[in-house]
């Protein structure tokens, strides 16, 4: 859920660099392909692109009074009378608890249903998806370090994602080939935030904790509760079909699950 990670595209060519102020901060857009491609033709994906964005927003913000999440929050909506993408949100939520053990679980947070842990990263690829018909060769959308990708900067490259080390933020951690979506929870931005569904405190295991998957909501969503429940937790992700994780523990050490795209590990730092 934090901002997380740098991204490194390697060698191609950035076509389009757009930075949007949405959902409480700067979402970033970047295609890559050839540098004639004609700007008009990207030109309506890149709109329907950054409206979903807003249109997610206006829907799921809980800054926003007439929000309906807030409304249902106060009990004034029924959330079955809401727009369908807020039904579509909470039925993942509901799978994202059960995959992760309960430890994500926007039902215990205090003032009612939060799914802000999933909503980020599902608005982000829901973005990512308007911009699939835009003759480019890749893409990456960057919603404060939840990121989804498709295709690539340039032929042959991967796009390299570096997880921000969270006891010397102005350092990497690791540098991870990424095809998909990565997310990274940590306290090491916002402070202690995140709570234990389990025991109502707001308390952390882990100091980050990054998810590379298909589904950027639920990888979001797992790294929310990888960090609070800790290492305990990497088994049941190991599990997952396309779901890998890494972790960096309280006392700087780093594990990381059997297939995690893996490219670099950078020295360790002592505390």
């Amino acid at each position: 859920m934090d901002a997380g990670e740098t991204v490194e595209t390697g060698p191609g060519h950035g076509v389009l660099h757009i930075e949007e102020e949405v959902m409480g901060t700067i979402v970033t857009i970047d295609l890559f392909g050839e540098v004639a491609t004609e700007s008009q033709q990207i030109a309506p994906h890149l709109t329907r692109a950054i409206e979903s964005l807003h249109e997610a927003d206006a829907v799921f913000s809980t800054w926003k009074s007439d929000s309906p999440m807030s409304r249902i929050r106060r009990g004034e909506l029924d959330p079955d009378a809401a727009p369908a993408e807020v039904r579509e949100v909470l039925a993942a939520c509901e799978a994202a608890r059960s995959l992760s053990n309960g430890w994500f679980d926007p039902w215990a947070l205090p003032g009612g249903v939060d799914p802000t842990g999933y909503v980020k990263g599902w608005a982000a690829q829901r973005a990512l998806a308007e911009l699939l018909g835009a003759r480019v060769r890749g893409a990456i959308i960057n919603a404060a370090g939840d990121i989804a990708t498709f295709g690539s900067p340039s032929a042959g490259a991967h796009f390299q994602i570096g997880i921000t080390n969270p006891h010397a933020t102005d350092e990497l951690v690791a540098l991870v080939d990424l095809q998909g979506c990565i997310a990274t929870s940590g306290t090491y931005e916002r402070g202690a935030y995140l709570m234990n569904p389990h025991s109502g405190l707001f308390a952390t295991r882990l100091a980050s904790a990054s998810v590379t998957g298909p589904d950027l909501g639920l990888c979001d969503a797992l790294a929310t509760a990888l960090v609070v429940a800790g290492d305990d937790l990497l088994g049941a992700i190991e599990e997952l079909p396309e779901f890998e994780a890494f972790t960096v523990s309280l006392d700087s050490e780093r594990r990381w699950t059997s297939a995690f795209a893996l490219r670099s590990l950078a020295r360790a730092r002592d505390r």
